[in-house]
């Protein structure tokens, strides 16, 4: 077994241990986004429902709340425990953001990107010519 001895050890370092110890402690409490205020309702959109259509991706049903600042203070988890797949909750949350920074709704809203057709590496005919493996030769 080894043996630390403590004696050999400077009590100054302990105590900047300790005190580095509750400050990681104490900042590791406090709440994330609790300053930032919710952006006031323009033009068409007056209600959550109202934004959650205009970003579309049928946004507005997949979660329901009815209140405007408790919709902008809604987070992540609370939209996971609702029972979002992330990539809605991605979404949402991103053009959340955006419309925090007064971007129009038209020019971040967009549609889903569709699945691939085909799988591989690229396509089979490239500038006209059929691509071949190596591994057949």
């Amino acid at each position: 077994m080894f043996r630390i001895s403590l004696s050999k050890v400077p009590l100054s370092s302990i105590q900047n241990a300790q005190r580095r110890t509750v400050a990681t402690t104490v900042r590791c409490n406090v709440p994330r986004r609790a300053d930032i205020p919710s952006p006031r309702a323009a033009g068409k959109i007056s209600t959550p429902q109202d934004f959650l259509k205009a970003i579309g991706r049928s946004s507005e049903t997949k979660i329901s709340i009815d209140s405007w600042d408790a919709f902008w203070r809604t987070s992540g988890w609370d939209m996971k425990n609702a029972g979002l797949s992330i990539q809605d909750r991605r979404y949402i949350l991103w053009c959340m953001e955006k419309f925090r920074q007064n971007h129009p709704i038209e020019g971040f809203a967009h549609e889903e990107r569709p699945k691939k057709k085909i799988r591989g590496r690229g396509p089979a005919v490239q500038f006209g010519k059929r691509i071949r493996s190596r591994r057949d030769r």
